[in-house]
């Protein structure tokens, strides 16, 4: 086994872990927290990908600027613990439907799992040196896609605008 598969396997263990850890947590800051280690997990599996770019853009944006307005959100409106009893208050066709979508993940990944052991993927992915650096994203995006950006800045600016004007409260 290569180095990279089993620093594949251990960021992925531990993706799946901070997932689960999240979801079961009866505590909304700890979700957040676990959250923000699967944020990070998944950015140290983009590296492994050779993709930095949507590895720092996943740092910054995600675990950055969206979990810091979570937590806000959570701090402000105190709902840190969500209080909810342990019995099972679903309909009868919420537990098979889980189990049958985590028993087709689960075979997927043996599946997955048992042909790159054995040696089946071995030219899959191959990438152009280059791609998705951040140099080759910048070009693209300002030469190619220059206008589409632009609109999108102007959106964004509009929208803050807009919020800002809604949110004002007049000085008596």
């Amino acid at each position: 086994m290569s180095v990279s598969l089993i620093l594949f396997l251990v960021v992925a263990i531990i993706a799946v872990a901070t997932a689960l850890g999240m979801l079961f947590s009866r505590n909304a800051v700890y979700s957040a927290l676990y959250l923000i280690l699967n944020f990070a997990s998944v950015a140290v599996l983009y590296l492994l990908l050779n993709a930095p770019f949507i590895a720092v853009a996943q740092v910054t944006v995600y675990a950055g600027a969206i979990m810091v307005l979570f937590l806000f959100v959570i701090m402000l409106l105190g709902a840190e613990s969500t209080g909810r009893p342990l019995g099972n208050n679903n309909p009868w066709w919420f537990q098979p439907v889980p189990l049958f979508l985590g028993g087709v993940l689960l075979a997927e990944t043996v599946v997955i799992l048992v042909t790159q052991l054995s040696g089946g993927f071995s030219q899959a992915g191959v990438v152009a040196t280059g791609f998705g650096d951040p140099a080759s994203i910048g070009t693209l995006l300002f030469s190619s896609y220059l206008l589409p950006f632009e609109a999108t800045s102007i959106l964004l600016l509009v929208a803050m605008i807009g919020a800002i004007v809604l949110t004002r409260s007049e000085k008596k």
